[in-house]
C-alpha cells in the first residue's frame, strides 16, 4: 500500500515527538558546539540564515547577548558579505569570532556563500543543518546536526522549533560552563524546558482549538499583522512568514512600537491584529496598544502564556504553563503555523506546490 504523501499539518503535529526526541539526544549537537566554542575562545558569535534560519538566528543572537553575555549578532548572509565587516576594528583575532551558519537542507546558497567566505578570513565557522553530507558542510570547520529528520514539504514548521530549541541548548551550556548562570539556574531552565516539551502535545491541540475558533475573521481578512517585541521579535518574523508563505494573504510584520509610527494608518474593520505578548519590559505597553486597536479593528488576537495578559477574550490564546521568556517563542509561533497551514488549505491551497520555480535561493541538484 502506498504510503500518504507528507503534509504541513502532519509534521506539525509531530512537533511534540521531533522535540521530546532532539532533547533527548542533546549531546549530538550541543557537546560539538560548546567544544569548539571554549576551544576558540569565542568573543563574538554571528548567525547567518535566510527565511525561518533568519529567523531562529535573530532568537540565537538574542540568547547568546543576554544568557551567555557576549557580543551576538543576527544578519543576512549575503547583505553581510557585501556590506559589513566582522572584525571591523581588530579587537580580537578573527579566530575568536564565531560565524554561525542555519540552514535546514544545507542547501541554502547565500549561506553556502556566507560561509565559505568567512572561512577564508579565518573565522571559527559552524554549521547547524539536517543534512551532514550537504553542501554547508563543506565549508565550515564543525558540523552541528540538526536532529529534525525529514520534513518533506517546502515550508518548514517542525524545522523551526528544533532549531530553535536546539540554539536555547547551545545558549544554555555555554552559560553553565562560563558559568554566566548558576547550577541552580541551570537546572530550573532544564526542567522548565522538559516541562513545556510534555506540554507540547497540548500546545498544539490549543492552538489548532484556537484557530478553529477564530478562522472565520481571519480568512475573511484584507490583511493581517503581526506584531512581537524582545525575543519575540523572532518569533513575529517566523509568524508573519509562514502565514505570507502558506496563506498568501497580505501580511506584514512589526516591532510593537514601530507599528505605532504610521502603519496605524492602515487600520480598519477588517484588518486582523496578532500580537505576541511577551514577558518583557514591553508588555505593560502591548496592553494599551491593544485597547486602541479595538476602537479601530474586533479582530485583535493575543499569543501568550500563563497570567500575562489580562481581559482575556476568546480571540486570544493563552496557553496554561508559565513558560519562561526564553522558551515561550517555542509555542508562540504554532497558532499561527496553523493559520497558515490549515487556512491553506481550507481555501483550497496546496502547500505542498511551490508556485515560484524561476530562481531558487536554493542550490539544485543535478539532474
Amino acid at each position: 500500500m502506498r504510503s500518504a504523501q507528507p503534509t504541513v499539518l502532519g509534521y506539525m503535529k509531530s512537533q511534540p515527538e521531533v522535540l521530546a526526541r532532539t532533547y533527548a539526544n542533546k549531546d549530538v549537537f550541543v557537546k560539538p558546539f560548546v567544544e569548539y566554542f571554549l576551544k576558540n575562545d569565542i568573543r563574538k558569535i554571528i548567525f547567518f540564515g535566510s527565511g525561518t534560519s533568519y529567523n531562529v538566528s535573530n532568537i540565537a543572537a538574542y540568547y547568546f547577548k543576554q544568557m551567555v553575555g557576549i557580543d551576538a549578532e543576527a544578519h543576512y548572509p549575503t547583505v553581510y558579505q557585501y556590506y559589513d565587516c566582522a572584525n571591523r576594528y581588530n579587537l580580537v583575532d578573527n579566530s575568536q569570532i564565531m560565524c554561525v551558519g542555519i540552514s535546514q537542507s544545507g542547501t541554502s546558497i547565500s549561506t553556502v556563500n556566507m560561509l565559505e567566505y568567512a572561512r577564508s578570513q579565518g573565522f571559527s565557522t559552524l554549521a547547524l543543518t539536517s543534512d551532514v553530507s550537504s553542501e554547508l558542510t563543506k565549508h565550515v570547520d564543525v558540523v552541528c546536526e540538526l536532529l529534525v529528520g525529514p520534513e518533506l514539504t517546502p515550508p518548514e514548521t517542525k524545522g523551526y522549533t528544533t532549531s530553535l530549541m536546539s540554539v536555547y541548548l547551545w545558549a544554555l551550556e555555554v552559560s553553565r560552563v562560563k558559568k554566566t548562570i548558576s547550577e541552580e539556574q541551570y537546572q530550573k531552565y532544564c526542567s522548565e524546558l522538559e516541562t513545556l516539551i510534555n506540554d507540547f502535545d497540548d500546545v498544539v491541540k490549543e492552538s489548532e482549538a484556537w484557530y478553529d475558533r477564530v478562522k472565520t475573521t481571519i480568512l475573511n481578512s484584507d490583511r493581517i499583522y503581526v506584531l512581537g517585541y524582545g525575543i519575540d521579535y523572532g518569533s513575529m518574523l517566523e509568524g508573519w512568514l509562514k502565514i505570507s508563505e502558506m496563506l498568501r494573504y497580505p501580511t506584514v510584520g512589526y516591532e510593537l512600537e514601530e507599528f505605532m509610527h504610521g502603519a496605524t494608518t492602515t487600520l480598519k474593520s477588517n484588518v486582523t491584529i496578532i500580537m505576541i505578548g511577551s514577558d518583557e519590559r514591553e508588555l505593560e505597553r502591548m496592553h494599551v496598544i491593544r485597547k486602541a486597536f479595538l476602537n479601530y479593528t474586533k479582530r485583535v488576537h493575543v499569543i501568550s502564556c500563563g497570567d500575562l495578559i489580562r481581559d482575556v477574550t476568546d480571540r486570544d490564546i493563552i496557553f496554561k504553563g508559565n513558560y519562561n521568556k526564553y522558551i515561550a517563542p517555542l509555542a508562540y509561533t504554532v497558532p499561527m503555523q496553523f493559520v497558515a497551514a490549515k487556512g491553506a488549505k481550507e481555501i483550497g491551497i496546496d502547500t505542498n506546490i511551490w508556485p515560484f520555480t524561476e530562481v531558487s535561493g536554493h542550490l539544485q541538484e543535478e539532474e
